[in-house]
């Protein structure tokens, strides 16, 4: 593969828009005799005039050799051997060229599955090789810092100004070398407000089921790129056009298959709130997203296991959300510090309507209201009726002065068709003389 040298006039990248750390470890690397280039997406998004998230270094130095270069470096992976220099929290990504597997290769350095998924992947060789083996046109492209040019290796830029997304090379061989490219593919179309091109989506469909060789670790940090980049909505909905739902939440899909059905309107809606609350700076947990993608698969388990095991309403709600949240993590893996949360916030959902007494007061200083309460006014949004009533409760309880509280409290019960509980007697004293 040959590139095409863009010099600092055609491209417009300039030093000052690189981090310095970045800058730091390409002078070193060429320093000391190696060759260094700024590749993949942050050269892309350099040439789209977006500000990188992370700047991305490839050179002929094996990462044995990096190491030796920088006390500041550890050496990651075992599928792919990468070099992390840390400068505190910033972290620049050094990886060695890639090269191309054979049969002869040491299976310890390359390893291929059955379905053609790289396994092991510490062949190294060539830039050209290595350019050869990116994912997609714009990602290969690579910019030298020793003479301020771009080498485009695969079109790259022509791909930029056609507004599509490309993989480089057979789709269906790259898609099996690691199906997380048909996520990535979706992700990019998204982000750049591109379209996907025609010859790269037209298998994505059918090799869809490709995902469930991935792990579930690898799968829960792409879902979080996926919807906790400001694009969650859009991406959702290119993901189900390509049907690659399906793998990912198994327990959803069979039940937001209508445009117009309240289990998707939820989704997107959360999706939606989600979006704004990233876009504007303020903070997201995957722990709320989750709970709302599982939520109606929960509820219709919990009906059958209250059916079919005659349990009562709380005993099948609590042994339906292990089942729901057991079958997710066979797909994605949901650590454990936010499985809690989104039993929290489900369980939340039982409690909210048991406003009696001090409950109410209680449910205010409980750690995770917040979240169960903005669950619950997302319900009632979608779903209407009593639900929306009492979510509106809510909103109106929370905000209120305390004797306002009280007043609303007594108001409810009166709805309800009572005082509450009614208040036990004394037993009268018994009559009769005392001794003094």
């Amino acid at each position: 593969m040959k590139g095409y040298v863009l010099p600092r006039a055609e491209h417009g990248i300039s030093r000052e828009d690189i981090s310095d750390n970045a800058l730091k470890v390409l002078y070193r690397l060429n320093n000391a005799g190696f060759e260094s280039y700024l590749v993949g997406g942050c050269v892309r998004d350099l040439m789209l005039g977006i500000i990188p998230k992370d700047f991305d270094v490839v050179t002929n130095a094996t990462p044995e050799q990096i190491k030796g270069l920088f006390k500041n470096c550890r050496l990651i992976g075992r599928r792919f051997r990468l070099a992390h220099i840390v400068f505190g929290r910033d972290i620049i990504e050094v990886a060695t060229f890639r090269g191309h597997h054979s049969d002869t290769d040491n299976q310890t350095l390359g390893k291929a599955s059955e379905h053609g998924q790289l396994l092991r992947d510490n062949v190294f060789g060539s830039i050209e090789e290595d350019a050869e083996r990116r994912d997609f046109t714009f990602n290969a492209m690579y910019y030298n810092v020793a003479d301020f040019t771009v080498t485009d290796f695969a079109n790259g830029r022509e791909a930029i100004q056609k507004g599509e997304v490309a993989l480089i090379g057979d789709p269906e061989v790259r898609f099996r070398e690691d199906p997380v490219r048909m996520l990535r593919a979706v992700r990019f179309a998204v982000k750049l407000n591109m379209v996907i091109a025609e010859h790269t989506a037209a298998p994505i469909k059918s090799m869809a089921s490709l995902l469930n060789n991935i792990p579930p670790a690898r799968l829960f940090e792409e879902t979080l790129k996926l919807f906790l980049s400001g694009q969650g909505k859009a991406t959702f909905l290119k993901l189900r056009e390509y049907n690659l739902l399906e793998p990912l939440f198994p327990q959803v899909t069979p039940l937001i298959k209508d445009d117009n059905s309240k289990e998707l309107q939820f989704i997107l809606r959360v999706l939606e709130n989600t979006d704004d609350r990233i876009n504007n700076n303020q903070r997201v947990t995957p722990a709320f997203l989750y709970a709302a993608l599982l939520w109606y698969p929960l509820e219709e388990h919990a009906q059958k296991v209250q059916a079919e095991a005659g349990l009562n309403n709380h005993d099948a709600f609590n042994i339906a959300a292990g089942d729901v949240i057991h079958r997710q993590t066979q797909r994605i893996m949901i650590p454990k510090r936010f499985s809690t949360v989104i039993r929290d916030i489900w369980i939340l959902q039982q409690r909210l309507p048991r406003r009696f007494g001090r409950r109410a007061f209680q449910m205010l200083s409980h750690p995770k209201f917040r979240a169960g309460y903005d669950f619950l006014l997302v319900r009632g949004q979608v779903e209407g009726g009593d639900l929306l009533e009492l979510a509106d409760w809510w909103t109106e309880f929370q905000s209120a002065d305390n004797g306002k509280q009280k007043r609303m409290l007594s108001a409810l019960r009166k709805k309800e068709g009572g005082q509450g509980k009614p208040r036990r007697r004394r037993a009268p004293k018994a009559k009769g003389n005392t001794d003094a």
